[in-house]
């Protein structure tokens, strides 16, 4: 017989995060960069294969989710909730922590940007890009339409189609990104 899960509140300030198990869901890139010091790296686009192992780790500790700046972990709290899991969302994500981020290990931790900064700048040179080509084929100001209305729908529905392909790219991405994910799983389900 299956027990209920109590969804706790869909966000929660630093002050609520002593006890609680820390999910990072930005890339592994971006988590290099600074992270919470003790957090887990599941990337949002990884999260369905964790679910296991989260379902786990919430039975022993509640646990909290973090991003950059809280949208993110907002949107994978609300999955997780779907799933039976409580998982509230870290309000303001990393840039809300006013403690010392650990970076990454080792000398060669390149600087990534977060992605809300990469998607600015791909949906702006996208528009650029349309109403420039405009001027030799017309009916080019089409792709700026459409990045225009992929943006209102981002923002209508909290989510966000192109940080999920710029996720994918080479730079958001480590070697070994798979090996570590499975490492922390199994440190989740211990």
């Amino acid at each position: 017989m299956r027990t209920a899960v109590t969804v706790q509140p869909a966000e929660i300030g630093v002050s609520s995060l002593q006890d609680r198990t820390v999910i990072d869901v930005r890339t592994p890139g971006e988590y290099a960069t600074g992270r919470i010091p003790g957090s887990y790296n599941i990337p949002l686009d990884r999260l369905g294969a964790a679910l296991p192992a989260l379902r786990e780790a919430a039975t022993r500790q509640e646990l909290v989710l973090v991003c950059a700046t809280g949208s993110r972990s907002l949107n994978a709290s609300a999955r997780l909730a779907e799933a039976g899991i409580a998982a509230p969302s870290l309000t303001g994500g990393t840039t809300a922590w006013s403690g010392e981020l650990e970076r990454g290990e080792g000398l060669r931790v390149r600087s990534v940007w977060p992605m809300d900064r990469q998607v600015r700048l791909a949906a702006g040179s996208l528009v650029l890009l349309g109403l420039v080509l405009n001027l030799a084929v017309p009916g080019a100001w089409l792709l700026s339409a459409a990045i225009g209305a992929g943006l209102v729908f981002s923002a209508v529905t909290n989510t966000c189609g192109m940080a999920a392909v710029l996720a994918r790219l080479p730079y958001n991405r480590r070697s070994g990104d798979s090996e570590e994910l499975e490492r922390t799983l199994r440190r989740l389900s211990s």
